[in-house]
């Protein structure tokens, strides 16, 4: 599948979930949000979620510039 999300991990601490992408860090969910993301993460795909949470993924009407203004 083109354009498919890669490079994420996930690390719990405690009731913290933290984000990394490409090994930088993405976000850090905390108590009720981090329950439902581990919830979440059992019923789907894990890398979709974590680039829908962190807002890093593509939504479709992105274009590429050609580099002129």
């Amino acid at each position: 599948m083109a354009g498919r999300p890669s490079g994420f991990e996930f690390t719990v601490r405690g009731d913290q979930v933290v984000i990394r992408h490409n090994g930088r860090l993405a976000t850090t969910l905390r108590k009720s949000a981090a329950r439902r993301f581990l919830d979440d993460v059992q019923r789907s795909d894990p890398q979709q979620l974590m680039a829908r949470v962190t807002g890093n993924y593509k939504h479709g009407n992105e274009r590429a510039t050609s580099g002129r203004k």
